[in-house]
């Protein structure tokens, strides 16, 4: 779903757009660009009623430059419409009205369309078939290929139970069979949505946005009763303005450049967010990720792999170590869980100990009732490996005595945040495996990085205090909650929002949910439930809990770019000021002259080029907006004064600069 910023077979069609929304009663919608598209009307008008004719090309050339500086404003608000809709017409590709085998209540089999199905019905999709709508899987487990949705090409597990057993529809069974009962009605499904939320047309404003949009139009009101009653001063001072001339020096007063970029720059957040395979269901919430002050994290698959992984085997009492080696190699060659491949995996990997090939028997499989598996071999051995206590009981049960190390082997274990499983032969206990739920890479210090952005980090876990103490401790999180249930999340998010504070979420399950809907912002994964997709706001499609990291960024990036050019806008009419005013009051009274500070040629050259200055910055700033202000993490003060220096200063001599070469330029053909 990756686009370029500059995509060329974007440009024409939204050149094509920046015509059509000349049309008055859109422009409305953006009432900055409406008070220059009024002044445009007046000042054409005026270039053939106006009692001088010799100044009919100055009022003509006020004209075209106005009407260009709107068409550079719907300019921008198209191109970044147009990266939406491209990404939206990319996904209506996936969107087929397919036939679905609808399973009747009598048991009977009914070959029907997608768009006849409906919420609650259940269908039968079998290997090579498109899923035609959302579901929830109720029987069978199958390999899906979610690629169309998620451009991942690995295939993934769907299966009834549990906390993945939700489906897309457009995506495709590659292998055996899923009975799913439908959760949508036809337009209301997840890929519906997603079509919606890319294309840009369709995006609301957001409060931030509202709010500032709010403050533009109440500085453009203000320099409209300035110009509106200046007149009558200068009339005073027996000094004559004429309408076009009113009408640039309005247009330079206002905030043009920000009410030109404003849509475009809430449209392209949302767009960096869908680049990285997250669907925002609101503007709103790409912006609350972007003041986010305390986030809540999952341990399991957020934190950790989720997988325990062997990390350690301990021998006790004097058993050699390639005896513990072999032994766990034995107990584990026919268990296909993760814990019993990652050990397999330890051992080959161990270059310190060389091993004779393991001896073969039957597999005894895991059970709840028995907490432990293992091998019974040829030779009448019987090899175990499962929780300390089990492998007790099952030493005593042969006749042998468990040592005392073995528990402190265990508690050392548990204490270091790991999971021991021990090792027996027959009465004989060989030793310990250290199971590991491995902290992923990188996480000391994206959370230091969230740190230093003055967001607080929380890890909620069903582990032990002890377990929880230490996985926190290497993962570099600020605090963490320990034995956790769904209540305690919900607690602990309204606990933070009491404080003032606005917090993230991530999550799949339906337990989830809840503590989902509470959040500010609620990253929901793809490979999740209906129900915790419905609570919250954001959807990853490729199930990276992680993400949320990326997505907090994102929208500081949005508030960033939004508050920099806002501050770059005000910032260059100051230079428009002292180019303006003074060219309008500097034949009548002379003592302005001092405030000619650029010393531009004449007032007409002074009025065009400050004029031309202001058309020109709105599309030489299109690729900020749509790319957005770098962000580092920083404190907020740091972070002001950079905006400051960069774009403030920056705002103020820009257009020094640029008015004063294109007032030269015009001196050449004036």
């Amino acid at each position: 779903m990756n686009r370029s910023l500059v995509d060329m077979n974007l440009i024409v069609p939204a050149i094509k757009d920046s015509f059509k929304k000349f049309n008055p009663l859109l422009m409305i919608r953006n009432p900055i660009m409406f008070v220059v598209q009024v002044g445009f009307f007046i000042t054409i008008l005026y270039s053939f009623l106006a009692p001088d004719p010799s100044l009919r090309w100055f009022n003509i050339t006020v004209s075209i430059i106005l009407f260009i500086t709107v068409l550079f404003a719907n300019f921008a608000e198209s191109f970044s419409e147009g990266r939406g809709k491209a990404q939206a017409d990319e996904l209506k590709k996936t969107k087929k009205d397919v036939k679905a085998t609808r399973v009747e209540a009598n048991g009977k089999h009914m070959t029907i369309f997608s768009h006849e199905l409906r919420k609650g019905d259940i269908i039968l999709v079998q290997q090579g078939e498109l899923i035609p709508g959302d579901g929830e899987v109720i029987e069978g487990i199958a390999s899906v290929d979610e690629s169309a949705i998620t451009g991942e090409s690995a295939p993934v597990l769907k299966e009834s139970g549990g906390d993945f057993n939700s489906v897309t529809g457009g995506t495709k069974v590659v292998s055996d069979y899923l009975k799913i009962k439908i959760t949508n009605n036809p337009g209301e499904s997840f890929l519906d949505q997603m079509i919606s939320m890319v294309e840009g047309a369709k995006r609301q404003k957001t409060p931030n946005e509202i709010a500032l949009n709010t403050l533009l139009i109440s500085l453009t009101l203000i320099f409209m009763i300035v110009v509106i009653t200046l007149p009558f001063i200068s009339g005073y001072l027996g000094v004559t303005i004429s309408i076009p001339i009113l009408i640039a020096l309005l247009v330079c007063l206002i905030p043009t450049t920000i009410g030109g970029l404003l849509s475009a720059i809430g449209i392209a957040g949302m767009d960096r967010v869908t680049q990285f395979n997250v669907i925002a269901m609101s503007g709103k919430a790409v912006e609350a990720a972007g003041d986010i002050n305390t986030m809540v994290l999952d341990k399991t698959g957020t934190i950790t792999f989720g997988n325990r992984m062997a990390s350690e085997l301990i021998p006790v009492k004097e058993t050699p170590k390639e005896e513990i080696f072999y032994w766990a190699g034995v107990a584990s060659k026919y268990d296909e869980t993760p814990e019993g491949r990652s050990i397999i995996d330890f051992i080959n990997k161990n270059e310190q100990v060389k091993l004779r090939n393991f001896e073969t028997g039957e597999f005894v499989p895991f059970t709840a009732e028995t907490r432990m598996s293992g091998v019974e071999l040829k030779n009448g051995r019987k090899v175990r490996k499962g929780a300390v206590d089990a492998i007790k009981s099952f030493v005593r049960e042969n006749g042998g005595t468990p040592p005392k190390e073995i528990d402190d082997i265990a508690l050392r274990i548990a204490e270091e945040g790991g999971t021991p499983l021990a090792v027996a032969v027959n009465k004989d206990v060989i030793g310990v495996i250290h199971l590991k739920d491995t902290v992923k890479p990188g996480m000391k210090v994206k959370f230091a990085e969230l740190r230093s952005m003055g967001i607080k980090t929380i890890m909620c876990t069903g582990d032990n205090p002890v377990t929880a103490r230490t996985i926190a401790r290497e993962a570099g999180v600020d605090d963490y909650v320990a034995e956790c249930k769904p209540e305690d999340k919900i607690k602990l998010i309204q606990k933070e929002q009491k404080e003032g504070k606005l917090v993230a979420m991530t999550g799949d399950g339906t337990n989830d949910a809840p503590a989902l809907a509470q959040a500010d912002v609620g990253l929901v994964m793809n490979s999740g439930t209906s129900a915790a997709k419905e609570a919250g706001n954001m959807v990853d499609l490729d199930s990276d809990p992680s993400k949320i990291i990326q997505v907090v960024t994102i929208g500081k990036q949005l508030l960033m770019t939004r508050g920099a050019l806002t501050t770059f806008s005000i910032a260059n009419d100051i230079a428009k000021y002292f180019a303006i005013i003074p060219a309008i009051f500097m034949l009548a009274i002379p003592q302005l002259y001092v405030l000619n500070i650029m010393n531009l040629g004449t007032p007409t050259t002074a009025i065009l080029s400050a004029l031309i200055f202001n058309a020109l910055i709105i599309p030489l700033l299109i690729p900020l907006a749509m790319k957005g202000v770098s962000y580092k993490p920083m404190s907020s003060s740091k972070l002001l004064k950079r905006n400051l220096f960069i774009y403030g200063l920056g705002g103020v001599v820009t257009p020094f600069i640029g008015i004063k070469i294109i007032d030269l330029l015009l001196q050449l053909f004036i």
